[in-house]
């Protein structure tokens, strides 16, 4: 299962590059794999109905005994097999369904398939908390695929709505699976089912996990995210929610019946709602003109059905449940895919509007007719076989003293009389001609669109005359349920039994309410809905969204110290009176170690308490900055010069970053905005302070347990590596550290999205250069810009001497320098940043390298050369790092992540858990022994990163600052009286500005 999941996965990435060059063909190339795979899981059938069950298991978090475990008995068989055979139909299809140039079409085609993959995966997990993460999978791909018509606001809503109410119900079963695995002591599904958990925890666990079936498989009250779902595109009713995703929940109930289905909280969950969900979505879809949703409610009805009985728990009732599960995927799948061609064919989904398409359309009508025929249960059909076999089961439980059987039976009849009524009315209404309704107008499609609902719609036909092709494997999950007797088989005719007299009786009742169509409507328009839990849904939403807007409001016009005092006031609230309720103080106080600790101490007290009342914004800085640097000595005086070195760089770099953005806000920082309610201010800092001093003291006092530490420095030389703080970051603790570098990734696009208003691009802009014609040597050219322009490439004519003389004459000493004008230039601080950029650049790659035995590695390795970079822009400005750092920061930073993430993960494809680390050595001579390991790889993955943040938060705040400065300037000097654009940046575009013919100056 393993490797078939893993195919999804990289077909599913690979697939939208595939569209772009066989777009809508695409769907034919994936469609391969589900269908290997449905050959490949056809291959184990012999192997299932012997009873030999395949299983694979990888450890994944042996810790809380998680592990990647599928299992592949009768019943995930059966699922495995229709949700990868109707999934290679529903895509093969989607290759005639679709046009090339369908917006987003290798995106929907991939997350069609990698739903197909997600899909599987849940069907055959084992593990409880893995099939957890395959559910909520189905959740996010469904919220994707319903929206893909992006532009469209309903299909927007009804992702949206459908993402809400399964995630809602997923959260629900989270906490049910999570107290089904700790009280069954085990994460295995069939354990906990072969030794079902009982008492209160059992009850509530099972409720919990109910919760996230129905609202997963659309029964009451969550069934409104159904029929609000058919915004999505026909192929997608087709599979989700007709043949995959809806029957998770059915699957799950299924799975957990032979074990909990004598609990009590069992039968009104699932028989009670399933019965009352039958009967509300068949009385909603007699309602409905459009054809999409009279499938729509359809479904919900039968998705009752499936659950009512699937929650009986006899061996007769889980051979029908199988039995109607499969039935109803091909009829429900054929018809989706039927009125996908209707409504391309006509344009329309309202059979108000369609008349004669039965004649004109033969193939697609019979798909339709037999597909129809057999969700009404009418021989020779495999809905009717299923449908007795229905019946049977639940008059023979009912008359063994079960009385929610009688419930189930009675909701059942009922339910199947209305599905006759609205099959009928799907089938008049979408073939038949009309009395006073006009031919429609077709654009007819070839007939090979029809293939895939004719195979689903005969296969109905088959199962029905031949039931002994799939009876094996569905009574195989049957067996797991006590016997009561002589076991029922299900076939086309078991002569006059009740079963068939009650099949009659829904015939006629049906055709009754055919007939009496309009007495029925009239019915219906008169009796209210008997659930509208949509308009809940939406009173819901709608007083949270006026909640949320009436308190941003109330913070967002207080500005930033707004949300800051409610940040500190919970913070303040809840740690620190949970701090004074604990009453954990520590036996003895130790103040300091050294007497340079206090002065340091009272240095960096000072400086945030000036930092706090000073005016000048720079001044705050600086101040700032003063603390951090107080605790880098703190760090270095205390033998920890790894986080000396590192906090330093940090603190460096942030110095300059505030540098950069206070250039767009005000010189005084208490001008235009003065702080109000200082008193206030003062009190939440003051409380906010002492809160982290206590948390600190009680922390401090709080160990009961002897320290890690002390095994560090073996874990250390066990990894090769003699530095513990990198050998905890990049070996012991990297998950951690993945996830570190992942947060800063997010970062750097969101500062880069925040400036980059209209459009990002792709690097700092670079300089081009003039070349002197005599000497052949490159010269930097003037680079004054106009509106973003960019200096073009120009060779130094003869005639230009002027130009390139003044070149050769003065000194250039970095690249870029003379972009600068006279007044922001320093030629002090070009030379020492020219004799320092390339030391630095090798000091960076030396702590990389010698971090794991000596302070270093790559976060420290990446600042320094971030800080390399910082020195560069601002001796020579934005052209000077364009060609200090000619890469896009998007490059590095995904390239860092990537090999970082691909050092966690190749473990993995040879047996082992992520992170495992491995090392070469070998003797290199008089340089000693080299020892390189996987960590080191991992290390230089840190580093691109670190580099990548710092040059896209370069290239954000200070390259685009100062292009959108120089706009800035260039239209207030044009609207001040057509002064042109701002003053050149150097004498030498001066003199070519004065005279146009020294040289080409191109804005």
């Amino acid at each position: 299962m393993i490797p078939s999941l893993a195919l999804f996965a990289a077909l599913a990435v690979a697939t939208p590059f595939l569209a772009r060059v066989l777009h809508a063909r695409v769907f034919l190339v994936i469609a391969l794999l589900p269908a290997a795979v449905f050959v490949w899981l056809a291959t184990l059938l012999p192997a299932v109905l012997d009873g030999g069950i395949p299983t694979e298991r990888v450890e994944w978090i042996p810790q809380f005994g998680i592990a990647l475990d599928f299992r592949l008995d009768a019943l995930s068989l059966l699922l495995a097999l229709i949700v990868t055979g109707i999934g290679a139909g529903v895509l093969a299809y989607c290759a005639r369904y679709f046009d090339d140039d369908e917006p987003g079409l290798g995106r929907f085609a991939a997350l069609l398939l990698a739903f197909a993959g997600v899909m599987l995966g849940l069907v055959t997990a084992d593990d409880v908390f893995v099939m957890f993460t395959f559910w909520e999978l189905t959740s996010v791909l469904s919220y994707l695929l319903i929206g893909h018509y992006t532009g469209n606001k309903a299909s927007r809503g009804a992702a949206l709505q459908a993402l809400t109410v399964t995630t809602f119900g997923g959260l629900a079963m989270l906490v049910g699976l999570a107290i089904l695995a700790v009280a069954g002591g085990t994460t295995s599904l069939a354990e906990l089912v072969a030794n079902p958990v009982t008492g209160a925890a059992g009850e509530w666990a099972i409720g919990l996990i109910l919760l996230g079936a129905i609202s997963k498989s659309a029964l009451v009250p969550f069934h409104f995210w159904l029929p609000a779902a058919m915004a999505a595109p026909t192929p997608v009713s087709a599979y989700l929610h007709a043949a995959a995703m809806v029957k998770a929940g059915v699957y799950l109930v299924a799975r957990l019946a032979p074990g909990y289905a004598d609990l009590a909280i069992w039968a009104p969950i699932v028989i009670g709602l399933g019965t009352f969900t039958m009967l509300v979505g068949g009385w909603r879809a007699l309602r409905q003109y459009d054809l999409k949703l009279v499938l729509a409610y359809g479904t919900v009805s039968q998705l009752g059905f499936l659950m009512l009985v699937s929650g009986i728990g006899t061996q007769d009732a889980a051979l029908a449940a199988v039995a109607l599960l499969l039935a109803h995927a091909l009829f429900k799948a054929a018809l989706f895919l039927v009125v996908g061609i209707v409504d391309h064919a006509a344009h329309t989904r309202d059979w108000r509007k369609l008349s004669g398409l039965g004649r004109r359309m033969p193939l697609v009508a019979t798909a339709g007719i037999v597909a129809a025929a057999s969700m009404a249960g009418v021989p020779p059909l495999f809905g009717f076989v299923a449908k007795e076999a229905v019946f049977t089961s639940l008059l023979e439980a009912a008359t063994h003293g079960e009385p929610w059987a009688w419930v189930a039976l009675v909701g059942a009849v009922i339910g199947s009389m209305l599905t006759v009524a609205y099959a009928v009315r799907f089938v008049w209404g979408a073939f038949w001609r009309k009395n006073g309704v006009a031919e429609t107008k077709l654009h007819l499609p070839g007939p090979t669109i029809s293939i895939v609902p004719l195979l689903l719609a005969a296969l109905s036909l088959v199962f029905a005359l031949a039931p002994g092709l799939v009876e094996p494997l569905l009574a195989a999950y049957a067996h797991e349920f006590p016997s009561s007797g002589k076991p029922y088989h299900l076939a086309l005719w078991h002569g006059l039994e009740p079963a068939l007299f009650l099949s009659l009786a829904v015939f006629a009742v049906g055709a009754f309410l055919v007939v009496a169509k309009r007495e029925v409507s009239r019915l219906q328009a008169a009796v209210p809905p008997l659930v509208d839990s949509s308009r809940g849904y939406l009173s819901i939403v709608g007083a949270i969204d006026r909640f949320a807007a009436w308190l941003t409001v109330k913070i967002q016009q207080r500005g930033l110290p707004g949300y800051l005092a409610v940040f500190l006031v919970v913070l303040v609230g809840g740690v620190g009176g949970a701090a004074l309720a604990s009453g954990a103080w520590p036996e003895e106080l130790r103040l300091w170690d050294s007497g340079v600790q206090p002065v340091l101490a009272a240095v960096m007290i000072i400086a945030g308490v000036a930092a706090a009342v000073v005016q000048q914004r720079v001044a705050a800085v600086l101040l700032v900055g003063v603390t951090g640097y107080g605790l880098v000595l703190m760090f270095g005086l205390n033998g920890a010069p790894d986080l000396a070195l590192t906090q330093a760089l940090v603190e460096t770099l942030t110095l300059v970053v505030f540098v950069l953005v206070l250039r767009r806000l005000p010189r005084d920082l208490g001008t235009r905005n003065p702080p109000a309610k200082r008193r206030w201010r003062l009190l939440i800092a003051v409380l906010a302070g002492a809160t982290m001093g206590i948390v600190g003291l009680i922390a401090l006092g709080a160990r009961i347990e002897p320290t890690i530490a002390e095994g560090l420095p073996a874990l250390a030389i066990e990894a090769h590596g003699k530095n513990i703080v990198n050998v905890m970051l990049v070996d012991i603790r990297a998950w951690d550290t993945l996830g570190e570098i992942s947060v800063l990734i997010a970062v750097a696009t969101g500062v880069a999205s925040l400036v980059f208003v209209t459009g990002r691009t792709g690097g700092a802009p670079r300089l081009d250069l003039a070349v002197d014609r005599r000497s052949r040597k490159p010269v930097p050219e003037p680079a004054w810009s106009i509106r973003g322009a960019r200096p073009r490439l120009a060779d130094v004519a003869d005639e230009h001497d002027e130009l390139a003389d003044a070149a050769e004459t003065r000194q250039t000493w970095l690249l870029a320098g003379r972009t600068l004008t006279p007044t922001n230039r320093s030629i002090l601080l070009e030379v020492l940043v020219r004799l320092l950029f390339h030391p630095a650049i090798v000091v960076s790659v030396f702590f990389l390298f010698v971090g794991h035995n000596a302070p270093g590695g790559g976060f420290a390795g990446g600042l320094v050369a971030g800080l390399a970079l910082v020195a560069r822009y601002l001796a020579g400005g934005r052209y000077e790092l364009g060609e200090a750092a000619p890469v896009q920061a998007g490059t590095l930073l995904g390239t860092g992540l990537l090999l970082a993430a691909g050092t966690a993960a190749a473990p993995i494809f040879f047996g082992e858990t992520a992170f495992v680390s491995t090392w070469f050595e070998a003797d290199a001579g008089f340089l000693g022994t080299i020892s390189i390991g996987t960590s080191t790889l991992f290390d230089i993955g840190v580093y691109l990163v670190v580099v990548g943040l710092v040059l896209d938060i370069l290239r954000a705040l200070g390259a685009e600052v100062d292009h959108q400065r120089e706009v800035q300037e260039t239209a207030e000097n044009e609207a001040a009286g057509g002064a042109g654009p701002a003053e050149p940046r150097n004498e030498a575009t001066a003199s070519a500005l004065r005279d146009p013919t020294s040289a080409e100056v191109t804005p």
